[in-house]
C-alpha cells in the first residue's frame, strides 16, 4: 500500500510543480490554489507512504520521479526543450531510481 501513497503523492506534486508556471508568480488565483493543493496532498500522500517505507527512499523516489514527470511534461506542455546534458542527468536520475527500487535496503 505504501508504494501506491508515493505514487499518489508524485502525481500530486507533478501537478502541482507544473501548474506553478501557469500561476505566474502566483497572480493568477486558480493555478496557484492548485499549486497549494498539489503540495498539501502530496505530503498527506507521502506521509503515508512512509508508514511501510523508510524515510529516505521515499524522498528519494518521490524527488527522482518528480524530477523526471516534470521534466517530461514540461517538454511536453510547455514546449521546453532541454539540452542533450539535461537529458543525460534526467536518465541517471531514472537509473538512481531503479537502483533504490530494486535495493533490499527498504524492504521491512
Amino acid at each position: 500500500m505504501s508504494w501506491i501513497f508515493l505514487l499518489l503523492g508524485v502525481v500530486a506534486e507533478v501537478l502541482s510543480h507544473v501548474a506553478l508556471k501557469a500561476t505566474d508568480g502566483f497572480s493568477k488565483p486558480l493555478p496557484a490554489a492548485l499549486v497549494i493543493l498539489g503540495h498539501l496532498t502530496a505530503f498527506i500522500f507521502l506521509g503515508q507512504a512512509m508508514k511501510g517505507m523508510p524515510v529516505g527512499v521515499v524522498h528519494a523516489l518521490w524527488a527522482g520521479l518528480a524530477i523526471v514527470s516534470v521534466t517530461l511534461i514540461s517538454a511536453l506542455f510547455y514546449r521546453e526543450h532541454l539540452d542533450m546534458t539535461a537529458w543525460i542527468g534526467m536518465v541517471l536520475v531514472a537509473a538512481g531510481v531503479m537502483m533504490i527500487n530494486f535495493s533490499q535496503g527498504h524492504a521491512h
